[in-house]
């Protein structure tokens, strides 16, 4: 069973995708800020990182400066999901290796999972 970690501060919207997820077969981890995202990381190693840009104290820039330092981790693929449509941000987030930058508003919750499935072949 693939292994999805969503770094969401929106406790709603993260349980609600952990909700639909789960039902199309996959295992969710849940953070709420990018540290606790990366702690696990760290330790679980997921397939796939859903990752929301705006957090709280520290963005998913950081995450993602983070994410590269480490060898174990700097592989794993991150779907980038938010609402910030900001283009340098999204500039310096595919510098930094992320697959995709999704809009939360431009998508439906199913085209999320098609996208996820889409990494996870």
């Amino acid at each position: 069973m693939k292994k999805i970690l969503i770094v969401e501060d929106e406790v709603e919207l993260a349980e609600m995708y952990e909700e639909k997820l789960e039902r199309v077969g996959f295992k969710i981890l849940l953070a709420f800020t990018a540290d606790e995202g990366l702690e696990l990381t760290k330790k679980e190693k997921p397939d796939l990182i859903l990752l929301d840009i705006l957090l709280p104290v520290k963005n998913g820039i950081y995450f993602l400066k983070e994410m590269k330092k480490d060898p174990e981790i700097s592989s794993i693929p991150v779907l980038g999901f938010s609402n910030y449509d900001h283009p340098p941000t999204k500039n310096e987030a595919a510098e930094l290796g992320i697959k995709e930058y999704l809009i939360k508003t431009t998508y439906t919750p199913a085209e999320i999972i098609e996208k996820i499935k889409e990494y996870l072949k």
